[in-house]
């Protein structure tokens, strides 16, 4: 059993999360290492890569999506749109999705779109794809009322949903700044059948490589799996993980040599970063005095500043011309150091992006 202090857990989180920016990672590479990435706000995933690897851009991002497809968009955790690496695709949106379906039907049935109806639409929107390739989903919903599904309101958004829970329907190319869906077939290829135990096995592991040390509950929360399932995942991994105690609390990691990040980490996450959604409880990275400035209520989660594991500010970025003027607002005092280190990110966010960056810093 070790037992060890806030900062060092934070640490150990800082490097499993690869926030030290390990070199030679490719966005592929961040992307798989952490499951997924959030990508519900524009540009959140591709930040979110970002920060945890040297020399990418967000052409380079914008390339494994669009050409290579070695990243797809799409829902998975929770049920929220995520960046999954192709190689996990099939076997994680399956396991992910299958907890939120009855949710999903039951939103479709108050949308008045029963279940045979809303199962005949799923096949509807999977001969459409392979008939005309992407579709946007005004597009999609369209098509559906023409073959008397009903398609108004949240119900083409559920439909869409439900189709790409069923294996049928993924985020394709961005057609006049508009998402598409593609088939799955077509966009990512033939996808095989997956045990569910070996699936679960393989989600507690990962989770616990990229988001140690943590609780059964943590991959509940981050995952959207049901208890059953965690405790099972949680089993399958059992004689792969060692104790970890922190203020009287027991978490767990995957057996190996302890490491952390050194202590001089600043970074500047994006929104619904997974820094601040991998884990149940965020105490040990945000004190509750700040909580509102980051977390406001109703789902969001700010732009956040890290520095040495703890969550220490707010930001924000904005295009003029061709510059990015990066807003940094800091609780209270922050060392020298994080200040000379947030210059630096704020000019690592400009190279991004293909932009020369401006930077303020004040405090709230």
């Amino acid at each position: 059993m070790l037992r060890i202090d806030a900062a060092a857990l934070r640490r150990m989180r800082l490097r499993a999360q690869l926030l030290h920016r390990p070199p030679g990672r490719t966005p592929v590479d961040v992307v798989h290492h952490l499951v997924g990435l959030q990508a519900q706000a524009p540009m959140a995933a591709e930040l979110g890569i970002r920060a945890r690897s040297r020399r990418n851009t967000l052409e380079v991002v914008n390339r494994a999506l669009a050409e290579e497809r070695s990243l797809i968009r799409t829902f998975a955790m929770r049920g929220t749109i995520h960046l999954v690496a192709a190689e996990d695709f099939g076997w994680l949106t399956e396991l992910t999705l299958a907890p939120t379906l009855p949710s999903a039907r039951r939103r479709l049935a108050e949308e008045g779109v029963p279940p045979r109806t809303a199962d005949r639409a799923v096949g509807l929107i999977e001969d459409m794809l392979a008939k005309e390739g992407p579709l946007t989903r005004p597009e999609i919903g369209e098509r559906l009322r023409r073959r008397r599904v009903r398609a108004e309101g949240q119900a083409v958004a559920w439909l869409t949903w439900l189709a790409a829970a069923k294996g049928v329907a993924c985020f394709g190319p961005t057609r006049r700044g508009r998402p598409t869906f593609a088939l799955v077939r077509d966009w990512v290829g033939p996808i095989r059948p997956v045990d569910r135990d070996r699936a679960l096995g393989t989600l507690a592991a990962r989770y616990l490589a990229a988001y140690g040390p943590a609780l059964p509950e943590d991959l509940a929360s981050w995952s959207g799996l049901r208890a059953g399932e965690v405790r099972r995942a949680w089993e399958l991994v059992a004689d792969r993980l060692t104790e970890v105690v922190t203020d009287g609390v027991t978490r767990w990691r995957l057996k190996g040599r302890r490491v952390e990040a050194p202590p001089d980490v600043v970074r500047l996450l994006p929104m619904f970063d997974a820094y601040l959604l991998a884990w149940r409880s965020r105490d040990v990275v945000l004190a509750e005095r700040h909580r509102r400035k980051v977390i406001p209520g109703g789902g969001m989660i700010h732009q956040a500043l890290v520095a040495d594991g703890e969550i220490l500010g707010t930001w924000s970025a904005k295009v003029h011309g061709e510059r990015l003027r990066v807003d940094i607002e800091v609780f209270g005092r922050v060392d020298r150091s994080v200040r000379l280190a947030l210059a630096v990110e704020a000019d690592d966010l400009g190279r991004f992006r293909g932009l020369a960056a401006d930077h303020e810093i004040s405090s709230v």
